[in-house]
């Protein structure tokens, strides 16, 4: 068969066998052969996974043949809602690509890991809307870690859950940067719980997962614009937005500070707002921490309930 590894693979990926690497024993773990084509096409120096779990995608990236390898997680005290990738990696990498919990279809804190819940754990938020919020936040902290020109990327599934759809997939695409999208792949599931069980469905069931993957440019949301997705999302990409300027600020900053590095990162969506700035504060003052006056940090504030505080 003619051409590369990556070029023969096409956009439809199948691996009955999930390869010798991480911990078969740890529930939803990826196959760590959807890395052979990406890392055959994109050739990358250095890799990162921030969400490890058992190590699968590190241990896997390295078999492959890259030549820095990094894998973290909660569990092994990183949290990538709330800690930056970038100071923790000590340098921007080529690829960064993580495997999160689908929702709170299985809890790791707590049952596959640890003696009690942690709350900052993405699979034990109870809100759908707050899920997405929150996971949003931690793939612009893995975009801020990767290297422009370099690229970033989730493997993740969709939900079906008393007669509703829950898609990760959708809303990841309608809150990223559309200009950065580069590819979707979709994997076919193997060996799934409902495979042993007996089914009388309307709808058929869910046997693919979807690898998104993006390739960063200059600044973020470069083709975002007003109007551009459903006020639930356009709330959403604010306060991620936000969220990104203070992590990259150190977690703490005054008010000017913040302005900066959201005109930085953001300037579309500056420019479609005249009011960007009220929109800005209006987001510190419902998600965020109040330090002295004129200065904002990450914290309990941060959302209500457990939200995106350390």
């Amino acid at each position: 068969m003619k051409g590369t590894l990556a070029e023969r693979a096409g956009s439809v990926l199948s691996f009955p066998d999930r390869g010798p690497w991480g911990d078969p024993r740890w529930r939803g773990n990826a196959s760590g052969r959807v890395l052979e084509p990406l890392i055959a096409g994109l050739k990358p120096k250095s890799f990162a996974d921030p969400m490890m779990g058992s190590g699968t995608f590190p241990e896997a990236a390295k078999a492959l043949g890259v030549p820095k390898v990094t894998g973290l997680d909660l569990h092994r005290g990183f949290d990538l809602v709330s800690m930056s990738l970038l100071e923790r990696l000590g340098e921007e990498y080529d690829l960064v690509l993580a495997h999160p919990p689908y929702w709170n279809i299985i809890r790791y804190s707590g049952e596959v890991w640890g003696q009690k819940p942690d709350l900052r754990d993405l699979s034990h938020v109870e809100e759908w809307d707050e899920f997405i919020d929150r996971l949003h936040a931690a793939i612009l902290n893995m975009r801020e870690a990767t290297r422009p020109g370099g690229h970033y990327g989730v493997l993740v599934g969709d939900i079906r859950r008393e007669g509703r759809y829950y898609s990760m997939q959708a809303e990841l695409i309608a809150r990223l940067p559309r200009e950065e999208l580069r590819t979707i792949l979709i994997k076919v599931q193997h060996n799934v719980q409902s495979d042993r069980r007996g089914y009388a469905l309307r709808y058929p069931r869910i046997l693919h997962e979807y690898l998104l993957l993006w390739e960063r440019q200059g600044t973020l949301y470069a083709a975002l614009g007003a109007g551009q997705v459903h006020s639930r999302r356009a709330e959403g990409t604010w306060r991620a937005v936000v969220h990104a300027a203070l992590l990259a600020l150190g977690g703490e900053a005054d008010l000017e500070a913040i302005y900066g590095r959201v005109f930085l990162e953001a300037p579309e969506k500056v420019r479609a707002n005249p009011h960007w700035r009220e929109k800005v504060r209006q987001t510190l003052q419902r998600h965020f921490e109040p330090r002295e006056r004129g200065r904002w940090a990450l914290g309990p504030a941060a959302t209500k309930g457990v939200g995106f505080a350390k």
